[in-house]
């Protein structure tokens, strides 16, 4: 038995301390460490960035007293700037080190996504949001990217203010912190703030090719629209799915705040998508990876019909601005494909 949900019914509302509680690695990275991740032997930057990440968790909190002899004796992490900043293409496994070295690191600490510190910063206040990151000894930042010279400013200011007040910073994005916001507006207006995010890191490249697709089938093919009760009865039996028509849930994706995807999936197992359709706005691309993302992050397979996912969106979005935002959602939209449609159906 299936029970059946709608995301398209949902309105979640979200507190600021539910915000505050939010941030630390999805369950996807929920157990993740150095260990377990895997190198391509023949990506020697890869093996190289576990050791430099692993160098840096051992400075994490180093300054915080303990005496002469703490202050003789500690480790030391071999970063000379406040941050250290993972910069290579999707699917390399940046997330995957990025959360291992908050696991290692001592607390408190906060992990979330460059979205949902923005986000929190328009809930708490910008003041409110640095007096509650400063006692942090670590804050993690995962898919950085700006999108705008609002962003711009912000982020620059608070990692600013958090390095001044000691806190160790730690990001990844698939671009270098001095090209952020290329594409996308004019970024030499705005090249003092620029480089103020990209001072506060030290650059660790990664290179590599998405593993999701690494020695991995092609994507599985949509499935017709008259199949999809069939299969979600075979794949997703005994779990909670919430099954939407595509046009209806893009639609109300624009009347939930993107800092609410995560409350808007709560106890959701599966999703299974009607009449995928090729999204044509930018703005509703842009929520719609936001969605991507957290569907990822809690490994929710997806069935769907329609278009296949690497038409999700138009080939100019794909080669704009904001093309690697999009090539990551389509990665990882296939990858939760491929989770659900992952045996023949009886």
């Amino acid at each position: 038995m299936v029970q059946i949900e709608q995301l398209a019914a949902r309105t979640p509302a979200v507190s600021v301390e539910e915000l505050l509680k939010g941030f630390y690695p999805s369950p996807r990275f929920g157990e993740v460490s150095f260990d377990s991740y895997r190198p391509d032997p023949s990506q020697p930057s890869q093996a190289n960035a576990v050791k430099l990440l692993s160098a840096f968790a051992d400075g994490v909190g180093s300054d915080d007293g303990g005496g002469l002899f703490k202050k003789l004796f500690a480790k030391k992490a071999p970063a000379t700037r406040a941050g250290i900043y993972l910069d290579g293409g999707f699917g390399v496994g940046k997330t995957h080190l990025l959360a291992s070295l908050w696991h290692r690191s001592p607390g408190p600490k906060a992990f979330g996504t460059f979205v949902e510190y923005t986000n929190l910063v328009g809930a708490l206040s910008f003041r409110k949001t640095v007096e509650a990151l400063s006692s942090y000894k670590l804050v993690c930042i995962d898919e950085f990217e700006l999108d705008d010279p609002g962003d711009t400013v912000l982020m620059s200011r608070l990692m600013r203010e958090l390095a001044d007040a000691g806190v160790k910073l730690a990001a990844t994005s698939n671009t270098l912190p001095g090209s952020l916001g290329e594409g996308r507006f004019a970024a030499v207006d705005f090249q003092r703030e620029i480089q103020v995010l990209a001072d506060q890191f030290d650059v660790v490249r990664i290179d590599g090719e998405d593993f999701r697709h690494r020695g991995l089938p092609a994507a599985p093919a949509p499935l017709k629209t008259e199949e999809l009760k069939h299969r979600m009865r075979a794949e997703f039996d005994g779990k909670t799915v919430a099954v939407d028509d595509f046009r209806t849930l893009v639609n109300h994706l624009a009347a939930v705040h993107p800092s609410r995807y995560r409350q808007l999936l709560a106890g959701v197992e599966a999703v299974v998508w009607s009449d995928v359709e090729t999204i044509t706005e930018q703005a509703v691309a842009l929520r719609f990876v936001v969605l991507a993302d957290r569907l990822y992050d809690k490994d929710v397979p997806i069935l769907a019909s329609g278009v296949p996912f690497d038409q999700l969106f138009t080939e100019e979005m794909m080669t704009g601005g904001y093309m690697k935002k999009y090539f990551r959602a389509v990665s990882r939209l296939t990858a939760l494909a491929r989770e659900a449609q992952n045996h023949e159906p009886a």
